[in-house]
């Protein structure tokens, strides 16, 4: 049997990915539609409500139309963390595993770097490698679980609801999930350096991808044996990236919100709740200020984050911080007369470029066709005026969809069936995206045996 799915999933990965999402978040919807799942049967959960939250649990997205911790009882909101877990662990598994597959080559050489930098060996397949991202995964859940529940513990919460919160968001943050047990996310630990840093570390290791932590795990343990290490190029980008855009978002935010949303904090709190929408921002879908009081500025900057997202193998979505790494280098070679693609020292191949223009112009062209299909599908319930303020709720919350993030302006729960079935959709699209286009993009280019005569075309 195990072999049989792991040649399915050699052979045919993105059809598989989808069928088996789809057999999940048909079962999540039916086991969240159960009486036993909700707190108060005069409530019951209708279709689209059980299927927009296990579609956003399972695509570990966030966005909500029912309150997790009232509506849902214990045995629902085990439901929904289910889906969250399977759901990170999905992920991060079936993308990894077309990466070592797809050897991103068909040299040796390059298949033999490719699992490398998995941390596989070459010829391994599923089981080996699974193993490891599983015992990885589960190991930060457990720190954080131990952090959050030693939080718990010295604030005098009680052990019931202290260590299932624990548990629930510590699980929730590393997948990048954002579910969270109260109605305002985490606004009631925004000043708490403990509680807010935990989920950051969480969030920020969560996004980074199993390439990047099993690097930086080997090289931990040769710099510990005082051998020599050194950090892949995906790496390095990745590491750069994330940093570079947490300093200057962390900064925006500061100066964005000031004298707005973190007016009345001291300044260490303003520092904290700047940081922490910086990296939620990340794919991660908790926040600690309210997001439907963000200025327009912010909320744009935030757009923007949530569309990038975090890294390729990861449990967060968005179109990658590594795409526009590459893309940030090609524009800037190019425009100093570069040839090549560089960067520490390596050279970044052509296919590689190409990749990274499809992938973004790809998420961009959906966002921009999902973002139309909300607006002509709210349109009806709409005055021109109502319209024109919904533009910008609208594009958040469906780059939040599509990018699999989770923070909300609060218009998702008075959402019609129709722009609710189109986010829907799009958190699909969001998560298997990745699969589905790494898949297309790594096929063997085809030869031709027609050449034909090459014009001109002027761009700019």
């Amino acid at each position: 049997m195990a072999t049989r799915v792991v040649g399915a999933l050699q052979q045919y990965p993105a059809r598989f990915a989808f069928i088996a999402y789809m057999l999940v978040i048909a079962l999540g919807t039916v086991l969240l539609m159960m009486p036993w799942s909700v707190n108060d049967s005069s409530r019951p959960v209708s279709l689209v409500d059980a299927l927009f939250t296990a579609t956003s649990a399972l695509c570990v997205t966030g966005l909500t139309v029912r309150s997790t911790g009232h509506d849902y009882s214990f045995a629902g909101q085990l439901v929904i963390l289910g889906l969250i877990q399977l759901g990170g662990i999905g992920i991060v598994t079936v993308t990894t595993f077309v990466t070592l597959a797809t050897g991103r080559g068909d040299t040796m050489h390059q298949r033999v770097a490719a699992a490398e930098a998995l941390g596989s060996e070459p010829g391994r397949h599923l089981a080996g490698l699974l193993g490891r991202i599983l015992a990885l995964i589960l190991g930060f859940e457990f720190a954080g679980f131990l952090s959050l529940a030693g939080h718990a513990l010295v604030m005098g919460t009680g052990p019931d609801e202290g260590l299932w919160g624990a548990l629930f968001h510590s699980i929730s943050a590393f997948c990048n999930a954002g579910f969270s047990l109260y109605d305002d996310s985490l606004e009631r630990f925004r000043g708490d350096l403990w509680y807010s840093g935990t989920i950051m570390v969480l969030v920020v290791f969560g996004g980074l991808g199993f390439p990047v932590l099993a690097d930086l795990g080997r090289a931990a343990v040769r710099a510990y044996r005082r051998e020599p290490w050194r950090l892949s190029l995906h790496s390095k980008l990745m590491l750069a990236g994330t940093g570079a855009l947490l300093a200057i978002s962390w900064l925006a935010f500061l100066a964005l919100e000031w004298h707005n949303t973190l007016q009345a904090d001291t300044l260490p709190v303003k520092l904290l709740a700047a940081l922490f929408q910086a990296v939620t921002c990340r794919t991660a879908g908790f926040n600690t200020v309210p997001t439907d009081e963000l200025r327009s500025a912010s909320l744009w900057i935030s757009t923007m984050l949530m569309s990038v997202g975090a890294g390729p193998c990861s449990t967060a979505g968005g179109f990658k911080v590594s795409t526009l790494m590459v893309l940030v280098l090609v524009a800037w070679r190019r425009l100093g007369g570069h040839e090549h693609v560089f960067a520490f020292r390596r050279t970044i191949s052509s296919e590689t470029v190409n990749r990274a223009i499809a992938t973004s112009l790809l998420f961009a062209v959906i966002g921009m066709v999902m973002l139309a299909a909300v607006l002509i599908a709210e349109q009806a319930s709409l005055s021109p005026s109502e319209e024109h303020a919904f533009f910008l709720d609208a594009f958040f919350e469906t780059i939040s969809a599509l990018g699999t993030v989770g923070l909300s302006t609060g218009v998702t729960p008075s959402l019609s069936t129709p722009a609710k079935l189109l986010l829907i959709v799009a958190m699909l699209i969001g998560r298997l995206g990745p699969i589905t286009v790494f898949v297309a993009l790594s096929h063997r280019p085809q030869r031709r045996f027609v050449e034909y005569p090459v014009e001109p075309v002027y761009i700019g």
